[in-house]
């Protein structure tokens, strides 16, 4: 079972945490106000009151213990930095800090952030995807700006097999799954014939998947 510490339990961290609660991890969730902790305490996880730019509070969390530490304190950056910082030097193992755009971004990286969250900036460009074409049914951000896509099968691959189309080398796509009403059907073999009604699970950046549905 991994492990994850969360501290910020304002609106994006209350959401993580009840993730993460569906997962079966084991969670720690830190604030310095109780009554924010009150919202997650349902959830059956452990939760503290503590001031998490206070390095001997840190310290006693024991934070290189835990798969991952999440910073999201919402809109305080210099608290953000602080903490981001403290954690690097306390030796937490991967470092995952909310950030409201680029400038913040680079500076929680210089202070010690492995993965940079942008919460609203990811939403709007999943939405704007989504909503923009017919063809792409979700998107889930992963790093460097790739992507994984729900996309319908583009027509000039129906009845033809993967390695014919030799679609990584071809369209710089990876299928990793497909979906047909509701199941899914993961790393399909290069003899697999596409059909128009299935859907399909492609990881790419959005340049790539855009050339594909457009």
């Amino acid at each position: 079972m991994k492990s994850f510490l969360i501290i910020g339990s304002g609106n994006f961290g209350r959401l993580l945490t009840e993730a993460f609660s569906r997962q079966n991890c084991e969670l720690l969730v830190v604030d310095r106000d109780e009554a924010a902790l009150e919202a997650v305490l349902p959830l059956g996880i452990s939760a503290r009151v503590g001031d998490c730019t206070n390095p001997e509070t840190l310290k006693s969390f024991d934070v290189a213990a835990f798969d991952a530490c999440f910073v999201s304190v919402g809109s305080h950056f210099q608290t953000s930095l602080v903490i981001t910082d403290l954690l690097k030097s306390l030796g937490a193992r991967c470092i995952y800090s909310k950030a409201d755009d680029d400038v913040q971004a680079r500076f929680l990286r210089m202070s010690g952030a492995d993965h940079i969250i942008y919460p609203e900036k990811e939403v709007a460009q999943n939405l704007a995807v989504s909503a923009s074409n017919d063809s792409i049914f979700d998107s889930i951000p992963l790093i460097d700006g790739y992507n994984i896509y729900e996309i319908a099968t583009p027509h000039a691959w129906i009845g033809k097999t993967i390695g014919e189309l030799n679609i990584r080398s071809s369209f710089n796509i990876s299928i990793l799954a497909t979906m047909r009403d509701g199941v899914v059907a993961p790393m399909p073999p290069v003899t697999y014939c596409f059909t128009p009604e299935e859907h399909l699970i492609v990881m790419s950046k959005t340049d790539n998947i855009r050339h594909l549905v457009d």
